[in-house]
């Protein structure tokens, strides 16, 4: 870049947005990003996407402003496909891929030849490349997996070498391999690059990282490990501004009392004066405005010594309430160690006849062993859960579940979009009271109104925490847990929170999940590999 063109950057000076209801998303954000590899963190709902569309252009702010020098390349979270969608398609290259292949044919006139852009499709196979993606341009993102989209979708990003990328969770859906090719892509680029990530291992490569809570936004220098680090020391000034502002509290109240009970002993002291009579009336009614005027003097400064104290206190707490790690507490299943909660008889399965995409499977889970499956994107991992769910029947075999088993798939279907977190939660504890419900839903981040959202206003991973609060917050959770993908769309701390309550979780678990820190922090017991699942073997844990 030539020396006398400013470095790109993207400006955002008192950044406000709403929801269309009125809820405050961003509240007067200013930041700035740079040539440089930025991750963009903090809980579901605070506004992480919504920062990116901002710099985009798909929203506009309520008020502030967004600059942006030099080019941007976008990767949303979402990718909707139509049928005739093809890779091409994402590159905008569909026409020119035709005129090409009219070229080829020798269809195309002299005109339409000097339009033809002969790099194109080697070009297009490069940026595939640098993502780990093996598809040709006219292939329909129909035939490929939600991992091979994503990267895909990548590709298109970087293929016209932007100045600063800007990515939504890029590695959601991606198997290890598709993880370590964005890394390696995010670590060979020369631009600046903004990520909303959960994925904490990305994060490990970035430069710095943007928090955003509900008091604002803060920028770390260095990557994720140093940013814990940083956050720790943060929470344990908070402990200790909070135990300050709470001896202030307790030390006003009782100068207040030791300040009103000198009053009242130089009161009544007065008063039996007074009762003697042998003092002017004048002089009696001068020291009761004196007094009078004291004891108002005293007491202002009592309730505001108190007030500052108390608004320590509140701030202290906020603070806290937002750097302190979450905690998830479960009852107990009562599943016994040796029952038998799944089995795969000589399954075989797929979508088309004669193309098995499961086949001659056999599996038995007992007791509250943990088991990962794993293996690249289409390697069947998904038709395995859907035989477990029972929404697809094999061609072979048999499939039997512990009766009580729960899926918590992608989409967290088990919900009623059109119902409120409480009323979901009631709809499958029906035996739960109100409190129970409450606590239950608060030890998930839903406490008080915010139990009383409807699912159908929540972001992805604040549905995912409500389908895991409605199936694990009950009296007694599921003997069989299965959880597809479960850490896609939630937050970090949120993320850790799941970990944590599952490794108290004493019923068996099946997981499908590219999140090796999530399947390292869960003690798997053993990992059934889909490439060789007659060679699953106990994990390293296990």
């Amino acid at each position: 870049m030539p020396a006398s063109i400013t470095p790109p950057a993207i400006t955002l000076a008192n950044l406000s947005w709403s929801t269309p209801d009125g809820r405050p998303v961003l509240s007067d954000i200013s930041l700035g990003f740079g040539l440089e590899r930025t991750g963009l963190v903090g809980r579901n709902g605070t506004g992480k996407s919504t920062l990116l569309k901002l710099m985009t252009g798909a929203l506009r702010p309520q008020s502030g402003t967004v600059s942006v020098r030099g080019s941007l390349g976008i990767l949303n979270q979402n990718l909707s496909v139509r049928p005739d969608d093809t890779v091409a398609g994402l590159f905008g290259a569909t026409a020119m891929l035709d005129l090409l292949r009219r070229a080829e044919r020798g269809d195309a006139d002299a005109d339409a030849l000097a339009e033809v852009d002969w790099t194109l499709e080697g070009r297009i196979r490069s940026a595939l490349g640098r993502v780990g993606l093996e598809a040709e341009p006219e292939t329909p993102l129909t035939c490929l997996s939600g991992g091979q989209r994503t990267r895909a979708a990548l590709a298109a990003a970087i293929f016209p070498e932007p100045d600063v990328l800007l990515l939504d969770e890029p590695t959601n859906d991606l198997d290890r391999e598709g993880r370590e090719a964005v890394i390696g892509l995010l670590a060979s680029w020369r631009g600046g690059a903004v990520v909303v990530s959960h994925d904490r291992n990305l994060l490990d490569h970035m430069d710095a990282i943007v928090e955003l809570t509900s008091l604002g936004a803060t920028r770390y220098g260095g990557n994720w490990s140093h940013y814990r680090a940083a956050r720790a020391l943060a929470l344990d000034a908070a402990r200790h501004d909070l135990a300050d502002a709470e001896k202030r509290v307790a030390e006003a109240a009782r100068t207040a009392q030791a300040t009103a009970e000198r009053k009242a002993r130089k009161d009544r002291a007065g008063q039996r004066k007074a009762a003697k009579g042998d003092l002017p009336r004048i002089l009696l009614g001068g020291r009761k405005e004196r007094s009078e005027a004291t004891g108002g003097d005293n007491a202002r400064r009592a309730v505001q010594q108190k007030a500052d104290a108390l608004d320590a206190v509140a701030g202290a707490r906020a603070r806290i309430e937002v750097l302190q790690p979450l905690s998830v507490v479960l009852p107990p299943t009562g599943l016994p160690p040796g029952r038998t909660v799944l089995t795969f008889d000589g399954v075989t399965a797929g979508y088309e006849a004669g193309r098995p995409v499961v086949r001659d499977l056999s599996l038995t889970i007992t007791g509250p062993e943990r088991v990962a499956v794993t293996g690249p994107n289409g390697s069947g991992k998904t038709t395995l859960l859907a035989l477990v769910a029972g929404h697809r029947a094999p061609w072979s075999g048999t499939v039997r579940v512990v009766a009580g088993a729960v899926m918590l798939d992608q989409r967290v279907s088990l919900l009623d979009p059109s119902a409120t977190i409480l009323d979901n939660f009631r709809r499958l504890n029906p035996r739960e009271g109100e409190n129970a419900c409450r606590a239950s839903l608060a030890r998930f981040m839903f406490r008080a109104d915010a139990a009383l959202q409807r699912v159908s206003t929540l972001s992805g991973g604040q549905t995912l925490r409500a389908g895991l609060a409605c199936v694990l917050g009950g009296a007694v959770p599921p003997p069989l847990l299965i959880l597809d993908e479960p850490t896609n769309h939630l937050d970090i701390e949120s993320i850790e929170a799941v970990e944590a309550g599952l490794r108290a979780y004493d019923g068996a678990l099946l997981v499908v999940s590219h999140d090796e820190a999530f399947l390292d922090a869960i003690g798997l017991t053993r990992r059934l590999d889909l490439t060789n699942p007659s060679g699953n073997a106990p994990s390293a844990g296990g």
